[in-house]
């Protein structure tokens, strides 16, 4: 049950939109590296980052008494994945040259930008609501 004093996004808090994105870092790293055949632990470097969001997200659902010490890891995970998604502009000049790993990156840049600024707006409206 959502609390009416909980900022939500689609319906969903952002614990469970924390999970759902934890999850789609997870798939995404292992898809990305079946579909590549890579042998490279970088291509689950997507993966890397959505076990420790997918992780904290559970916790912070499972224990709501540290629900903001554990959002805020999540945050700073998801700005992680967007500060790794910035690397995309370093291939400007060669764009999707490696198709794989630019879509990674493209990917993390983008999905971690939004999800960074989502926690930040909950973390805004918590404040506004104490």
């Amino acid at each position: 049950m959502i609390n009416k004093n909980e900022y939500t996004f689609a319906g969903l808090s952002m614990e469970k939109i924390s999970l759902i994105y934890g999850l789609f870092l997870i798939l995404w790293g292992a898809a990305v590296s079946y579909l590549s055949a890579s042998n490279s632990i970088t291509s689950y470097i997507p993966s890397m980052f959505g076990l420790p969001i997918l992780f904290f997200a559970i916790l912070a659902l499972l224990i709501p008494s540290k629900k903001k010490l554990l959002m805020h890891i999540v945050v700073t995970f998801g700005l992680i994945v967007f500060l790794g998604g910035l690397d995309f502009l370093r291939s400007i000049g060669n764009l999707f040259e490696n198709i794989w790993a630019d879509s990674s990156k493209l990917m993390m840049l983008i999905t971690g930008a939004i999800f960074t600024l989502l926690c930040i707006k909950s973390f805004i409206f918590a404040r506004k609501n104490k």
